[in-house]
């Protein structure tokens, strides 16, 4: 295997398109619909999914102000873990970081659960046979781990195909149900602001965030990307206003063929089936059997988003030797950082392993377990970033506008405060698990633990190794630096 020393990315690789399919791919659109929204519905009782939606949109709009304006000035594969350390300090930093590997790993392994199950169908009606999930999930193991050491905008053309077909039979199924209306009326009830105002409304915004981690990963390209300044910006609005609407009026649109009164009923017997049941009386099978092939194929570009995203923390964390020199190394010829691509999918197929040798449900233990975990993480990290971006554009101000470093980064703080809280309160509803289950306190004490050893960590190298420690969070800087040393 051939490597580079540099401690780069391969530049110019990708523009604003690429990076918006990488975005959108992570989100998984149809999976996001299929299960997510179904799931709002069925377990919370609460129509208001649709508004949900615009407004967790809105939110993270605004934080994206100040997220972007911060990546005009920050170029860096790290994302999270070179603002955090930029804003408050590098041990906050490499906590963050801790804590965007333990989510992001486990956002991409959850995912081999849900492709080895829903996979298995396709192949007994196709061939009358019935392979393990894990069988299935190895297949695609694979073909990630292969794809995971080829250059980016290979990856990137791949999930262009792949979404496009994903995204126009979500549309195509938000026709159908718009133009069969339930008793031909068209109610917009869930989508007035008052359908927010319940008991309960917290599992539904809780959801609804849920359906929007990926969007922060354009930051993860800029390194990769043409004229970072302008295709950063212009990725992570369009990813954000694309994800609200789609979810929204997809959301919507259930609601209008069944009739907001009967959704929770229909949602509690077909659940994730939902869309697939309504489509297949509007379009017919063969419709709906192309449409449970692109669930699939929602499912395995998330995983290569994912996994490609991963990757570049392993990178962005070895270049500045916080974790060993080998992960900041590149291939030579395809530039992709390969000792991070490899340790994911070493971590993937441990994970497999482990869950087929346990016999565990691989959809509610790994997938849905897993997406919840991983979910609550990627908030908690915005959070933290958004907390990072007001303290750095007060030392550093930048040329930005007032709007762009204090008044919308605080407006987020606040709202993203407000969701963590209501994420946490409601996590016992997220998981399905009664009150006091220890799963809903267990899972997100792993963050805390995780950042408190990430913490100690940097301290550790502050003692030990001060010329490192220096160059926390300076990316390409701190490799230049080092070489030169």
């Amino acid at each position: 295997m051939r490597t580079a020393d540099s401690g780069s990315l391969a530049a110019d690789r990708l523009g604003a398109p690429s990076v918006v399919y990488f975005v959108l791919s992570a989100a998984a659109p149809l999976t996001v619909v299929a299960g997510i929204v179904t799931t709002g519905y069925a377990i919370t009782g609460i129509t208001g999914l649709p508004i949900a939606f615009l407004v967790v949109g809105a939110v993270l709009a605004v934080f994206a102000v100040g997220y972007v304006a911060m990546a005009r000035h920050i170029a860096n594969a790290g994302a999270f873990y070179t603002y955090v350390s930029r804003g408050l300090g590098r041990p906050a930093g490499i906590a963050a970081a801790w804590v965007a590997l333990v989510a992001y790993n486990t956002l991409q392994v959850a995912l081999y659960g849900a492709f080895g199950v829903a996979v298995a169908p396709l192949l007994e009606a196709w061939l009358g046979v019935t392979p393990a999930w894990w069988a299935i999930a190895l297949v695609a193991w694979v073909l990630v781990a292969g794809l995971g050491v080829l250059r980016v905008d290979v990856n990137g053309r791949l999930l262009a195909v792949l979404l496009t077909a994903e995204i126009a039979v979500i549309l195509l199924f938000d026709l159908a149900d718009l133009i069969n209306p339930a008793d031909g009326v068209y109610s917009v009830e869930t989508l007035s602001p008052a359908a927010l105002f319940v008991p309960g409304v917290g599992a539904l915004l809780v959801l609804a965030t849920l359906g929007f981690v990926g969007f922060e990963s354009s930051v993860v390209f800029s390194e990769e990307s043409r004229n970072p300044r302008r295709t950063v910006p212009a990725a992570t609005y369009a990813s954000v206003a694309i994800i609200a609407v789609l979810y929204a009026l997809s959301a919507w649109a259930m609601t209008v063929a069944t009739g907001p009164g009967r959704i929770v009923t229909v949602t509690q017997r077909y659940q994730a089936d939902t869309i697939f049941a309504l489509a297949h009386i509007h379009l017919g099978g063969t419709v709906v059997n192309i449409a449970r092939v692109l669930f699939v194929t929602s499912v395995f570009a998330a995983m290569i988003s994912f996994h490609n995203t991963t990757a570049r923390y392993f990178f962005a964390l070895g270049r500045e030797r916080v974790l060993p020199s080998l992960f900041g190394r590149t291939h030579a010829r395809t530039g992709a950082p390969v000792a991070g691509s490899i340790t994911q999918s070493v971590l993937g197929l441990a994970v497999i392993v482990l869950y087929a040798i346990l016999g565990l449900d691989p959809l509610v233990r790994l997938f849905f377990y897993g997406g919840s975990f991983g979910g609550l993480g990627v908030l908690l990290l915005i959070f933290v970033t958004a907390i990072a971006i007001i303290v750095y554009f007060s030392r550093e101000p930048g040329g930005e506008t007032l709007s762009r470093r204090v008044i919308a980064p605080v407006v987020s703080v606040i709202a993203l405060a407000v969701m963590v809280w209501l994420a946490l309160d409601n996590f016992p509803t997220l998981l399905g698990v009664p009150e006091g289950h220890p799963l809903a306190w267990l899972l997100p004490a792993v963050y805390g633990v995780t950042a408190v050893l990430g913490a100690v960590w940097a301290l550790v190298l502050r003692s030990g190794q001060p010329a490192v420690y220096a160059l926390v969070g300076m990316g390409a800087q701190a490799a230049t630096a080092q070489d030169t040393a």
